[in-house]
């Protein structure tokens, strides 16, 4: 019988990955610093040029260079926008409004969970799913209360990136996105249909369907200020950090979700 990963250390996993990735996404952790090289055999000092030395290649990685780039840039943005506003947000907002915006969000990303669930035939994730949606909307007044989590539904969250996955779709090369943050060739390719997929897309006053997608922005990145403060501090090469996380994070939920399935087969 095949094992999935508990549930407590795959949300353990998932939320220090999305603190991560929130982090470069609205903005990197931080700059990663410069390797220095060793002092050659002679013992000579070695001049400017071999003391500045790229980082060792990773094999998931040929784009670094590019990608690290875009990691500046989205830290930049994130120091500059997105970290002011959403501690603005953290500070002036109640945390029971906080908390009813965010499970606003959550429940209406339940809508594309559930068609991913489904398209991975996942049974029983797909029935608690819609199970989840369905409490979360009539007696949770619309979203605002998570009523499923009291009663025990859990919530299993998933998007056509890891359905491609799922069935066999290989991640290929790591990508860091301006603006989005952390992906893989595959999870880009996949962008278009979750875009499609959610509801705030289907709004048809653009004006109330950007401040939405605003509002859910600052929320989610407000709920990980702390989070992404201790992450600055502790990780020596940010960069590296977001990546290998991220890259972690999407094989433990494309292989937990095979798993699953297999587990509803049984």
């Amino acid at each position: 019988m095949k094992k999935t990963l508990p549930t407590t250390a795959r949300h353990h996993l998932r939320a220090w990955t999305l603190a991560a990735a929130l982090a470069s996404s609205g903005g990197a952790l931080a700059q990663a610093p410069t390797d220095t090289a060793p002092a050659s055999p002679t013992g000579a000092v070695p001049d400017a040029a071999s003391v500045q030395t790229a980082p060792a290649r990773n094999p998931v990685d040929p784009f670094e260079p590019f990608n690290r780039g875009v990691f500046r840039f989205n830290k930049a943005v994130d120091d500059a926008v997105l970290k002011p506003v959403a501690t603005t947000y953290r500070d002036v907002v109640p945390s029971l409004m906080r908390s009813g915006v965010t499970n606003f969000f959550s429940n209406l990303g339940d809508v594309w969970n559930f068609a991913n669930n489904v398209f991975m035939l996942k049974g029983q994730n797909a029935a608690e799913t819609f199970m989840r949606l369905n409490v979360n909307t009539f007696f949770g007044l619309g979203g605002l209360l998570d009523v499923a989590t009291d009663l025990g539904i859990e919530r299993h969250g998933a998007d056509f990136g890891q359905t491609l996955g799922y069935w066999g779709v290989p991640a290929g090369p790591y990508l860091m996105l301006p603006l989005l943050g952390p992906s893989t060739v595959r999870d880009t390719a996949a962008l278009p249909l979750d875009w499609q997929g959610d509801p705030v897309s289907s709004v048809n006053d653009r004006t109330a369907e950007v401040g939405l997608s605003a509002l859910r922005i600052v929320d989610k990145r407000a709920r990980y200020l702390r989070t992404t403060s201790l992450l600055e501090d502790a990780a020596l090469d940010p960069y590296s950090f977001v990546r290998d996380a991220y890259l972690q994070r999407r094989r433990a939920e494309v292989n937990e979700g095979r798993a699953s399935a297999g587990a509803d087969d049984e």
